[in-house]
């Protein structure tokens, strides 16, 4: 199979404007994440809506596309990507095609490349239409990390597809105290937002108008499972870093000081 990575990074961001450009270590975050994706696949761009990181991505030896500012989402930004580098390849005389498009936010630069590799991994599965990430909480996180909401949770079935996603603690387990559900019995799982996509779910996906529960929890793989889409999940025990805040940018710093990486 073929694999396309995208790494979708827009300059307007309302905690953070720039931070692609944002340096750390004395590189471009989004350098960081670019390295980091391109030791699993072989094709990478970034898609982005500013020509400052346009140009920021060739200097370093990278390659982007220019996309609509307009997007909603970063999936919205990977199918542009998608048509314009397929159109530039056969501009050039090169008929080009990927079987799965990846999607990997530019704001966190200490993606493990095992995390590419698991994505990736989802699609030998015939089944998969769509596969995302997933790491278990641990009793020691506790109930404030649990209870989040700005850390969505996700339930699968036995095969590892997402049953349902919440920014709400599901499942609820009934006649213990929510201090206890993370002590045993359950096993739940933090989504972590990076997706990967076959290239025809990736265009059906991005007509589809905006749903119910979507709307209701602002989440978009809502959208895609009320549509009838299959997510895999793959599950990761690396807990990814992104940098929303300048405050992120800071303690990001600090973690690639005391781990460095090659």
């Amino acid at each position: 199979m073929k694999y396309l990575g995208i790494i979708p990074a827009r300059f307007a961001s309302t905690r953070f404007p720039g931070k692609p450009l944002a340096l750390l270590g004395g590189k471009p975050v989004v350098q960081h994440v670019y390295e980091r994706v391109s030791e699993v696949l072989e094709s990478v761009w970034v898609a982005t809506d500013d020509e400052a990181i346009f140009q920021t991505v060739e200097a370093f030896g990278g390659r982007a596309v220019m996309t609509s500012a307009a997007h909603r989402s970063g999936t919205d930004r990977c199918r542009e990507a998608l048509e314009r580098i397929l159109a530039s390849c056969a501009g050039k005389g090169r008929e080009e095609t990927f079987d799965v498009v990846v999607n990997i936010q530019g704001d966190e630069p200490f993606i493990a490349p095992g995390q590419v590799r698991a994505l990736a991994g989802c699609f030998a599965d015939p089944q998969t239409e769509i596969a995302t990430l997933v790491k278990p909480f641990r009793p020691e996180d506790g109930w404030a990390a649990l209870s989040n909401p700005n850390s969505p949770k996700v339930v699968l079935d036995r095969a590892g597809y997402a049953l349902c996603f919440s920014r709400s603690v599901i499942p609820y387990r009934r006649g213990k105290e929510p201090q206890e559900w993370l002590a045993g019995g359950h096993t739940y799982y933090k989504h972590i937002g990076i997706y990967a996509y076959r290239a025809d779910a990736l265009r059906r996906i991005t007509e589809l108008e905006q749903s119910p529960l979507e709307l209701a929890e602002s989440l978009e793989q809502l959208r895609w499972l009320e549509n009838g889409f299959c997510i895999k999940t793959a599950v990761t025990e690396v807990e990814t870093i992104g940098i929303d805040t300048p405050e992120d940018l800071a303690r990001a710093e600090q973690f690639l000081q005391s781990h460095p990486w090659r």
